[in-house]
Order: structure tokens, then C-alpha cells, then sequence
């Protein structure tokens, strides 16, 4: 039988109470499993593997499969204590869905009921996949070759919420949706010693001020200002007391991007800047880069036109164009090995994402389901070659 909204809302209800971290999803993916399980089995196939133990996988199988159209949904929380006061919070100290994947769950499960009921012409791949906030486990899937014979997409698609859109809105845009994004440790070594003989020592604090004011030309001076990319150095810490020499700094921060020739670009000029300091203030500076899955989400435009084309004369869709944002997600890992489109799901909320406060609107599910299951029914019914 297909959910109704009031089941999909007391899914993503129970889905709110249980939040897990990256990697420790056990009971959001027992929970997952048993509502799967509840659904109509006569072309489902459910693959749990072992190389990411929390992560689901599974096959609709479709009626004349001429492709496999894959969907993905993240199913990890955030180490944020929620501030809500909603009788349904999370029984979780410290752990809240705070980005609305328990959200994101429930709309893949609505849509994973809808084509359990009606059997789709193509085969269909649900994707339910831990450490999307953390440790890349779109990567960590690819890398250990979960995607292989009847389990590989020939495209790939993928929601984020979106407290700024209206509640079932669905946004999307060609090119860039989200940036991709590089870690950036840096560790200055230089030489302690006493405050009042400065001659003596070698000081790193002075020498991480001089990095930190350069890295704020790489953005205004190195990169085409049509585009965008952010450099930011979030995290400071040198010393110990006031009347000591720093002879350790350690910097912290971020580097965004809207493709993935753009972090190219800085991360270059990073090791550029780091290299200069160290040579000018004579000691060693360590950098480390750190991209990991956070690559840009860079949408297929010949899929991601026909979305949104569908998107847009749908009935009961409210489609928005929206701009390119700084903000990350590992699915675009994914979308550089397989064609497709990720876009936004409006919760209409005045909570931003990772907010203690964030309290999505439910009636965005069930517009959600609606808009998806019509959109892969279409889908079907043009070919690969169109």
C-alpha cells in the first residue's frame, strides 16, 4: 500500500528522534530496513554491505530496464544539542538532524514505496548513504566498488532541503549547485622563548598574521571576479602565555570553490603563500589540503535541463531557479563519476541548516514524493540518446 502523508510524517518523526553520526548509523539503518521491509518485496532487492556496514542499497527492479536510475539519500546527523522543544526532538543528547536528512529519508522512502507499488519500466537504485556530514561515504562507496554490475546508476539524483523555499518548492539550476570544498590545515614551527629577548627566538605568531593577511588577496587578486571562491581561516591558536615566544602556530579554515578547477587554482596559491612565508621568516610551514568527497556539484546539463523543463510545467510543482551556493556536500563526488542532478526541497523554515532551531515544514514530504516519482516516471520515457 502507498504511505500517506500522515505515515511520512510520522517517519520522519521517529527518523528526527534517533539522530546518529557519520558512521554510526545502526539504528537509523535498522529503522530504514524495517519500514523497507514493509513495503511490497515482488521487485525489490535489499544489499547491505559489509564495506559500510550502515549504508542501504536498493534494487527496483523495472519492467523492459533499458538503465538504472539512481537516487540518493545521506542518513547522518549533526553534533548539535537541539534547542526545538518539539514533542518529537531527539532522544540523542548532543545529536540532532539539524541538516533535515531525516527530511531527505523520508521523501526517498515515499518515493522507494511509490515504484514498489508501481512497478517502474527502468530499474531504480536507492542509495541510502551514511557520512555525508563527515568521512565521505559517497566516496568511501565508489572507492570500494559498491557501484559495480546491476548495482551501478547510469545517473545519478539527490535532494537537499532548503529552509529559504517555500515548503515543497523544488530549485534547481544548470551548472554549479553547490561548491566543493578543500580542509586547510597549516602549522607554522618556528622557535619559542622569552618575550623581552625577541632576537632569540623566531615567532610564529607574527609570521601566521603575515600568512593570514596574504591569503585575503589569493580570493580579489587570483581568481576571475565574474566567479566566486572563499578562503576562509576559521581557527588561530599560538602560544601559551603572554610573555613567551610562540614557537607554534596552528591555523584552521576552509577553501570553496564552484568547480573543481577553481580549488585547483587556490589550493595552488595556498601552497604558494605558505611556501613564501616560510622562506621569508625562516622556518618551516606544514600545509595540508584536504578535499576529500567534498567536491563541487557540478549537475549533468543535458539531465539537468530535461529536470528542469519537467520541473517547470508539472502540475502542482512549484519550480524556483536558484543561484549557486557555498555551502558543501559529498553527493558532488558522486556526480563526477556519474551523470546527474542533485536540487533543492523548500522546508520553508526561518532556521537556517545546522540550526539548533531548525524545524522544517512537513508538508514539503509529500510535494517532494509527488514531484520526484513524476519526474523518474518521465524520465523513463525519454532515452539516453535524447
Amino acid at each position: 500500500m502507498l504511505l500517506s502523508e500522515e505515515e511520512l510524517i510520522k517517519i520522519r518523526r521517529h527518523l528526527h528522534q534517533i539522530p546518529e553520526l557519520a558512521l554510526h548509523e545502526e539504528q537509523t539503518h535498522d529503522y530504514l530496513l524495517q519500514v523497507i521491509k514493509s513495503f511490497n518485496q515482488d521487485h525489490l532487492e535489499i544489499r547491505v554491505a559489509p564495506e559500510l556496514p550502515t549504508a542501504l542499497f536498493v534494487l527496483v527492479k523495472g519492467t523492459n530496464p533499458q538503465r538504472t536510475l539512481g537516487y540518493r539519500t545521506d542518513i547522518d546527523a549533526l553534533p548539535v544539542e537541539e534547542q526545538t522543544g518539539l514533542p518529537y526532538r531527539s532522544q540523542h543528547p548532543g545529536v540532532m538532524h539539524a541538516c533535515g536528512h531525516d527530511i531527505h529519508m523520508t521523501v526517498a522512502l515515499g518515493v522507494l514505496n511509490y515504484f514498489a507499488e508501481h512497478q517502474p519500466k527502468d530499474n531504480l537504485l536507492f542509495f541510502f548513504q551514511p557520512a555525508e556530514e563527515r568521512d565521505y561515504g559517497g566516496k568511501r562507496a565508489y572507492e570500494d566498488g559498491l557501484f559495480a554490475g546491476k548495482w551501478r546508476p547510469d545517473e545519478f539524483y539527490g535532494l537537499h532541503d532548503n529552509p529559504d523555499l517555500p515548503a515543497g518548492a523544488i530549485g534547481c539550476r544548470m551548472g554549479t549547485l553547490f561548491a566543493g570544498t578543500t580542509e586547510v590545515n597549516i602549522d607554522l614551527v618556528g622557535k619559542g622563548g622569552h618575550a623581552a629577548y625577541p632576537q632569540d627566538a623566531n615567532d610564529t605568531v607574527v609570521a601566521a598574521a603575515a600568512l593570514i593577511m596574504q591569503v585575503q588577496t589569493v580570493i580579489s587578486r587570483s581568481i576571475d571576479p565574474i566567479h566566486s571562491g572563499v578562503i576562509t581561516l576559521g581557527k588561530i591558536q599560538g602560544g601559551q602565555i603572554r610573555n613567551v615566544i610562540a614557537g607554534h602556530t596552528r591555523i584552521e579554515g576552509t577553501i570553496r570553490g564552484l568547480t573543481q578547477k577553481m580549488i585547483e587554482k587556490i589550493d595552488g596559491r595556498l601552497k604558494d603563500i605558505c611556501e613564501g612565508i616560510g622562506r621569508s621568516f625562516n622556518m618551516d610551514v606544514k600545509l595540508e589540503l584536504n578535499q576529500g568527497g567534498y567536491w563541487p556539484v557540478e549537475n549533468n546539463p543535458q539531465l539537468t535541463r530535461f529536470f528542469i523543463d519537467y520541473m517547470k510545467q508539472a502540475p502542482g510543482v512549484n519550480f524556483v531557479e536558484t543561484a549557486p551556493a557555498m555551502t558543501g556536500e559529498d553527493f558532488g563526488f558522486l556526480l563526477a563519476k556519474f551523470p546527474g542532478t542533485m536540487f533543492w526541497l523548500g522546508v520553508d523554515d526561518d532556521s537556517q541548516l545546522h540550526s539548533a532551531t531548525l524545524t522544517p515544514d512537513e508538508a514539503a514530504i509529500k510535494r517532494g514524493v509527488d514531484a520526484i516519482t513524476g519526474f523518474m516516471e518521465a524520465r523513463m520515457n525519454k532515452t539516453l540518446e535524447e
